[in-house]
């Protein structure tokens, strides 16, 4: 599960097996997890976010969507 970023509280990642979707990341605190496309960015799924939290963390991804995108690429995209 590669870590593209964490800013306290939250953790974003993604999983080797996601190279084969379009980009996305998860993100996660505590027991809660959301994923969001990265182009654009969206809500994907949610599990256990209350919704003014899930608008929170979605303007964190938007903020962080470059260097979320850069990791995804970096490391699905490597040869």
């Amino acid at each position: 599960m590669p870590t593209a970023l964490r800013e306290y509280p939250y953790r974003y990642f993604f999983y080797a097996s996601d190279c084969g979707e379009p980009s996305h990341i998860h993100v996660e605190r505590d027991d809660d997890i959301a994923k969001f496309w990265l182009s654009p960015v969206r809500l994907a799924s949610s599990g256990g976010f209350p919704r003014a939290e899930i608008a929170k963390v979605q303007r964190m991804v938007t903020e962080h969507q470059f260097e979320l995108k850069e990791a995804w690429n970096a490391y699905c995209q490597h040869d």
